[in-house]
């Protein structure tokens, strides 16, 4: 018999113990999957235990709720941080997984916000600006454009974009601008806004502080932000821009006081995280900022960004077995989410292998997969994969990669 359960795998009841430990270690997702294997195995036995049945379809319900929360909340962090695609993927995720009505409603207002910010169409249909050359704006603003302004607002909280629809045109012509790239015209209608809106409370600094950074000018840049955080000290993105300047000077010390001065409300936020482990790795010390990440993990489990940057530093140390490890722990992750794997945690996962002479089966799909989602990289893909035919004397496949490679190449 037990030659016979070698072959015929686990039982439903294994399967159902193995996805409570899972649920115990809130893995939702791999809980998931086992309880599904067990419920798919029970409903093959000709006289199925109808209360296992009800109860792992309970339990199947219970895992894709909370893997849904799981979802949204790394979803939400993620937004905090400015990674829209990444987070625009995971709300779809987490709708997906979700029947609970309130938690639906959420992130479909969500997904229908980001949506909007992430939709080709905007960078592709913003008209040309032609600059100003009197004080008036209405050659410069049109009706039509209110609704490329009320997308790229999309993805901010709701009383921040009431905020800034109430600023007035030069205002929408300056934020316009400054997600166009034309940081020159950007900071002179901004300027214009915070004229016409002087209040305390205004987040017109930030986006005008944005504009003098792409244009170089740091000093100023810091002091519209050293007022925005005494006025808004909830600014999030003042801090991180502040931060970048003081990086910028290696003022590394001033970096560290400016985050022990976050609100306590936010000090445990993943971003402040972020621009604390930050701070340690611009400074150079990758061993305090490898410490500061683990620590975080420990404390908090996984979470995706924090552990992309725990691998770079891992890189930067060359501890590169380390880093490769943590791009494959993301990838599986992501696998047994169904979620979408970034192109770059590929990209570092695959190289480090590469470079490693780890040349199998799965980093050339990798790199095959790479070339499609990264097609302005795809020479040094397809290089890689001629190289991968070589090694395994593949003569043929490595030629004709090769050419694929070369031919990409002169274009």
């Amino acid at each position: 018999m037990a030659f016979l359960k070698i072959f015929l795998g686990k039982t439903p009841q294994e399967h159902e113990n193995r996805g409570d430990e899972l649920i115990a270690d809130e893995l939702w997702g791999k809980a998931k999957i086992e309880y599904e294997k067990a419920l798919e195995k029970l409903e093959k036995i000709a006289a199925p235990d109808d209360d296992l049945k009800t109860r792992l379809r309970e339990k199947i319900h219970h895992a894709k709720e909370a893997l849904a929360n799981n979802h949204k909340q790394n979803a939400d962090d993620m937004l905090e941080a400015g990674f829209y695609d990444d987070a625009r993927e995971l709300y779809y995720l987490a709708l997906e997984l979700s029947e609970d009505p309130d938690l639906k409603g959420s992130l479909e207002e969500k997904l229908k916000q980001l949506d909007f910010r992430l939709n080709k169409v905007i960078e592709e249909n913003l008209p040309d600006f032609p600059h100003a050359k009197e004080e008036t704006v209405e050659t410069a603003y049109s009706a039509k454009d209110d609704e490329y302004f009320s997308a790229l607002c999309g993805a901010l909280p709701a009383e921040v974009q009431k905020t800034y629809h109430g600023y007035g045109d030069n205002f929408k012509t300056g934020y316009l601008a400054l997600n166009r790239g034309d940081f020159t015209q950007a900071a002179d209608f901004l300027t214009r806004a915070m004229e016409e809106n002087p209040s305390s409370g205004s987040y017109i600094p930030l986006e005008l502080a944005t504009a003098y950074l792409n244009m170089e000018k740091h000093a100023e840049a810091q002091q519209l932000l050293e007022a925005l955080v005494k006025d808004q000290p909830r600014a999030l993105p003042a801090y991180q821009l502040l931060c970048e300047i003081h990086w910028e000077n290696r003022a590394f010390d001033q970096a560290e006081t400016l985050l022990s001065s976050v609100p306590e409300e936010l000090k445990e936020s993943v971003a402040v995280y972020l621009l604390k482990g930050e701070t340690l790795f611009q400074a150079g010390n990758y061993r305090a900022a490898k410490e500061f990440y683990r620590n975080f993990l420990k404390s908090y489990g996984f979470n995706e960004l924090i552990v992309r940057a725990l691998a770079t530093t891992h890189e930067a140390l060359k501890e590169l077995a380390n880093a490769r490890n943590l791009y494959r722990e993301i990838m599986d992750q992501c696998r047994s989410c169904h979620a979408r794997i970034d192109p770059f945690i590929k990209q570092r996962y695959a190289d480090l292998c590469f470079d490693s002479g780890m040349l199998n089966t799965d980093v050339l799909e990798l790199y095959l997969s790479l070339a499609q989602e990264l097609p302005e990289s795809a020479a040094d893909f397809y290089e890689k994969v001629s190289r991968i035919y070589a090694a395994r004397e593949n003569d043929y496949e490595a030629r004709r990669f090769r050419a694929i490679a070369e031919k990409l190449a002169s274009k």
